[in-house]
C-alpha cells in the first residue's frame, strides 16, 4: 500500500509564470550540469527535481525508496513538480522516472517546454559507473539495467517538446546545443473545436508527422493505430508518419486506396472496413486519415461505422482539406445520386495540419485549396477578404509564412462555426453558411464525373463567382462585390466562371444535380448568397427561374 508522505510547504513558489524549462531523460544524461548552465544563460533559478523532493519529504531519496517505496517516492516527485511548475519560470531538471508518470507529463507540457536529453548508453553508463545513491542501479549491472531502462522510456520520453542529441562533448557545447533548439523551436499553433466531450485541436505547424507520436499520444485510447492513406501520398509521406508515431512506441498497420476521388465509393469503403477487421483492431484502435479530402472523408466513415465506431485522427496533407473537410467530423462517400450522399458525423480526436507537406502539391491543388480559404473569408469578415487580397499570390508562390496563416484563419473561422452548429441543425445560418459556392460546385463536379477534369477546390471557386452573380441579380449585394470576388479567384489562378472550363454545360442538368444536393429542403434548393463580402445568409425561395437565367448567361446550353 502506498503511504501519504506530508511535505514541507517550505521554498515552493507560487505566483503564476509563463514558461519553464525542463530538462528530462535518464540518469547520466547532464540534466543537472546542463540545466545549471542554461539557467544562468536564461537568468532563471536552477531548480534539481531529486533536491526538491528529498527537502520536500525530510528525507533522501534512497530512504524513501526502502522504507516507503517506489509508488511514494512517485507521488511525492509528482505533487513537488506540480508545485514548482505553478510557479514563477525556471530551470527544472527531472529524475530519469519523471517524464514516466502521465500526470507529471500532462503538467510539464500545460506550463513548460520539455527538452529530452538524449544521449546513446555507452556515454550514459561511463557517467554513472559509482554512482551508489541511485536505488535503480544498485541491483544488477549498469549496462543492462540502463539498457532496459532506455527501452522502456525512450518511447515516452520522446513525447517531449524538443529532443537534443548529445554525447561526449563538452558541457558548455550541449548547453549551446539546448539552448538554440529553444530559440529556434517554434511551438505549433492549437485551435480548439469545443464540443463538450467531443472536443479536440487542430494542431498547425511544420514538421508535425515527424512529430506525430509526441503529437497524438496523449489522445490515442492505445498506442495502435491503422493508417488509411492513398497511393500517391504514401510515397511522400507515409514512412514519415510511421517513423514519427514508432518514435513513442505507436505501431501501425497501413491501408493505401488508388488515389482521387473514385476511391469515395462503397466498393472502397467496404474493402477498407475490411482491412480494418483483418489487422484484428479492437475498439480503443485509432484509425488514421493520411491524406486529403478523400481519404480524410472514406477514412471517417470507415471509422464512423466500424465497430460502431473507432477513434479517429486526420493529417490533411492538401490545402483544401487542411482549411475544409479535416475539420468538423463530416464523413462520407459519394453514390451514383450525387457527392457525399451517404456518410455519418464523426468527430477526430486531432487534426495534425503539417504545412511542410503543402510543399510537395502540384500547383493546381494548391490553389485549389485556396477556394475554401476565400469561401471562409467571404462568408466571415470583411476586412480579413482583403488579407487574402493581399496575400493569395504569395500564398500560391509557397510561402510557408503566409500559408500557415491561411490555415489558421480558416481553420479558427470553420471551429468556430462547427462549435455553434455542429450537425449542421440549424434552420437559418449556422454551418450551412459553409455551403457559401457549393450548390454551384457540386452540380459541376457532378456533371463532370468527379473526376481530374474539375478538383473540388475549383468547383467551389467556380460556385464562389455564381453565388456573389446571383446575389447581385437578385438585388441581395453589388455587382461591384461580384466583380471582386471573381478578381480575387482569377488572381490565384483559379476558374472564375463557366465559361473557362472549355466544356459545355446544360442549364437543365445542372438544375437537376442541383435538386438532388444534399442540403435541399421541402424540396427546395438551398443556396448561400451574399448581402455584401462578409455577409452570407441561406436561401430557400431562390427561383429556379433566376438560376436557369445566370446558367444560360454564364453560357449553359438550355
Amino acid at each position: 500500500m502506498t503511504r501519504n508522505i506530508t511535505l514541507s510547504p517550505a521554498g515552493i513558489p507560487a505566483s503564476p509564470q509563463t514558461r519553464s524549462v525542463v530538462l528530462v531523460g535518464l540518469m547520466g544524461a547532464g540534466k543537472t550540469s546542463i540545466g545549471k548552465r542554461l539557467a544562468m544563460r536564461m537568468g532563471l533559478p536552477f531548480v534539481d527535481a531529486d533536491t526538491a523532493v528529498e527537502e520536500a519529504a525530510g528525507c533522501s531519496i534512497a530512504d524513501i525508496f526502502s522504507t516507503y517505496g517506489e509508488a511514494a517516492f512517485r507521488d511525492v516527485e509528482r505533487r513537488v513538480i506540480a508545485r514548482l511548475l505553478a510557479g514563477p519560470r525556471i530551470v527544472l531538471a527531472t529524475g530519469g522516472g519523471a517524464f514516466m508518470d502521465a500526470e507529471t507529463r500532462a503538467e510539464i507540457r500545460a506550463h513548460a517546454r520539455s527538452v529530452w536529453l538524449r544521449c546513446p548508453l555507452p556515454v550514459l553508463v561511463r557517467r554513472v559507473s559509482g554512482r551508489t545513491h541511485r536505488p535503480l542501479l544498485n541491483s544488477g549491472d549498469p549496462s543492462e539495467i540502463l539498457d532496459r531502462l532506455m527501452q522502456q522510456r525512450h518511447p515516452t520520453y520522446a513525447e517531449a517538446d524538443i529532443i537534443v542529441d548529445c554525447s561526449d562533448e563538452l558541457p558548455e557545447v550541449t548547453t549551446n546545443m539546448v539552448q538554440n533548439a529553444i530559440e529556434t523551436h517554434i511551438t505549433p499553433r492549437r485551435l480548439p473545436v469545443v464540443l463538450g466531450d467531443r472536443s479536440y485541436d487542430i494542431v498547425i505547424g511544420a514538421g508535425l508527422l515527424a512529430r506525430a507520436g509526441a503529437l497524438l499520444t496523449s489522445v490515442l485510447p492505445q498506442k495502435r493505430a491503422v493508417i488509411v492513406t492513398d497511393a500517391t501520398v504514401a510515397a511522400l509521406h507515409l514512412q514519415t508518419l510511421k517513423d514519427g508515431l514508432a518514435a513513442t512506441g505507436i505501431t501501425t498497420t497501413e491501408i493505401v486506396v488508388p488515389a482521387g476521388e473514385g476511391s469515395k465509393c462503397f466498393p472502397t469503403l467496404e474493402s477498407v472496413v475490411d482491412d480494418i477487421l483483418s489487422a484484428n483492431i479492437e475498439r480503443r484502435t485509432t484509425v488514421i486519415a493520411l491524406g486529403g479530402g478523400v481519404v480524410g472523408d472514406l477514412a471517417g466513415f470507415a471509422a464512423a461505422i466500424t465497430l460502431r465506431g473507432l477513434p479517429f485522427v486526420q493529417i490533411p496533407t492538401t490545402l483544401l482539406s487542411q482549411v475544409d473537410s479535416s475539420v468538423g467530423g463530416k464523413t462520407g462517400i459519394n453514390t451514383k445520386r450525387g457527392k457525399n450522399l451517404a456518410g455519418a458525423f464523426h468527430q477526430p480526436r486531432m487534426v495534425l495540419a503539417d504545412t511542410d507537406v503543402l510543399a510537395t502539391l502540384p500547383r493546381r491543388e494548391l490553389t485549389a485549396g485556396w477556394a475554401e480559404i476565400a469561401k471562409a473569408v467571404l462568408r466571415g469578415v470583411a476586412a480579413v477578404f482583403a488579407w487574402c487580397v493581399a496575400n493569395g499570390a504569395a500564398a500560391m508562390a509557397g510561402d510557408a509564412t503566409v500559408l500557415a496563416e491561411a490555415v489558421e484563419r480558416a481553420c479558427a473561422f470553420k471551429a468556430a462555426v462547427v462549435a455553434d452548429d455542429e450537425r449542421e441543425e440549424k434552420t437559418e445560418g449556422g454551418r450551412a453558411l459553409l455551403n457559401l459556392g457549393h450548390t454551384f460546385g457540386h452540380a459541376l463536379e457532378a456533371e463532370t464525373g468527379y473526376g481530374a477534369g474539375l478538383l473540388h477546390g475549383e468547383g467551389v471557386a467556380i460556385g464562389l463567382g455564381l453565388a456573389y452573380s446571383l446575389s447581385a441579380q437578385l438585388g441581395h449585394c453589388s455587382k461591384e462585390d461580384a466583380i471582386r470576388v471573381r478578381a480575387h479567384v482569377e488572381s490565384v489562378s483559379m476558374p472564375a466562371s463557366i465559361g473557362q472550363m472549355n466544356r459545355r454545360f446544360s442549364a437543365e442538368k445542372l438544375l437537376g444535380h442541383m435538386r438532388k444536393d444534399k442540403k435541399v429542403r421541402d424540396g427546395a434548393i438551398t443556396f448561400v448568397l451574399a448581402r455584401g463580402i462578409g455577409d452570407a445568409f441561406t436561401a430557400r425561395d431562390v427561383d429556379p427561374a433566376a438560376v436557369r437565367a445566370l446558367l444560360l448567361e454564364e453560357g449553359c446550353d438550355p
